[in-house]
């Protein structure tokens, strides 16, 4: 099937996840076992994935050789939710080479002694390159909206830390997301979606596997009970920075294959979008190429 009549086909399944713009946007529009009609056997989504991640794999050469555009991408979800996995899955077959990924932990000492965003734009993607967030900078107006002690430990002055914060930082994050698609940055944030029944689930799936107890923490059931005031936060989050330049994607999570498949045609439907193309070579380049030929034919 032609390339154009795979995005026109896509394109409805990625489009009502979409959001470019944040006017009346709510988070209970949004059915976390979403599948679009989609059923598929397990076989069937490996396959049309692998299709994908070869196609993004080409287009990431390209992108690498190009060498002006970069590509962000966002992940945020709550525990659970299949982040890793995800990045794992629809990465496969990208040249490591071109992409970089970074899982940001609690932040440092060091990190403290910052600006809130200071870490982050630190490990931003270099021209020609991937860089996946796992988590971001959003945790800056999620983990620490939610649990207001950690913003404590950021040490502001007090005439800086009041009832706007939230706006505020919301604000800088929008004005520095635009700043980046100036640069060439393409950005995409993914919320993947997972309901809270989900969770408890894959929760009680890891407590149950021997194989998987290292995935879990208590913390992970005491986060729970903070459900709603989560959801609130991410609401309000991709409500504030939601953009036609980074738009999110609200991506439904409680079914693996199909989040997988969003993401990947997301992504691919953005990097498509670029026209990319291997750098055109010079006359000069053509001659010189010529010359190194005919320089290697005489050692044979």
């Amino acid at each position: 099937m032609p390339r154009k009549e795979i995005l026109d086909q896509i394109q409805k399944y990625i489009h009502p996840f979409r959001i470019s713009s944040g006017k009346g946007f709510r988070l209970k529009d949004f059915d976390p076992g979403d599948t679009r009609g989609l059923n598929m056997e397990k076989g069937e989504a490996a396959d049309l994935l692998q299709r994908g991640t070869r196609w993004l794999a080409e287009e990431q050469d390209m992108l690498y050789a190009q060498d002006r555009w970069s590509l962000l991408l966002v992940f945020q979800a709550m525990d659970a939710a299949g982040k890793d996995s995800t990045i794992k899955h629809v990465m496969t077959g990208v040249n490591p080479q071109g992409c970089q990924v970074f899982s940001f932990k609690p932040p440092s000492q060091e990190d403290l002694a910052h600006d809130f965003m200071w870490r982050y734009i630190s490990r931003l993607p270099e021209r020609g390159r991937i860089g996946i967030f796992n988590r971001s900078y959003y945790e800056e107006v999620l983990v620490v909206r939610v649990h207001e002690d950690i913003l404590k430990q950021q040490r502001l002055p007090p005439s800086f830390v009041g009832t706007r914060i939230w706006d505020e930082r919301l604000a800088d994050i929008a004005h520095f997301e635009d700043y980046l698609t100036r640069q060439g940055t393409v950005i995409l944030k993914f919320f993947l979606h997972v309901s809270r029944e989900e969770q408890k689930k894959r929760f009680m799936k890891r407590l149950d596997n021997p194989g998987k107890n290292w995935k879990f923490s208590a913390s992970d059931v005491r986060e729970r009970k903070y459900w709603l005031d989560f959801m609130g936060a991410y609401e309000a989050a991709i409500a504030a920075t939601a953009s036609e330049q980074a738009p999110w994607y609200v991506v439904p999570a409680d079914n693996r294959w199909f989040t997988r498949l969003v993401v990947a045609a997301a992504i691919v439907e953005a990097v498509e979008k670029l026209d990319l193309a291997y750098p055109k070579v010079s006359p000069e380049q053509k001659k010189e190429l010529a010359a190194a030929r005919a320089e290697l034919a005489r050692e044979a």
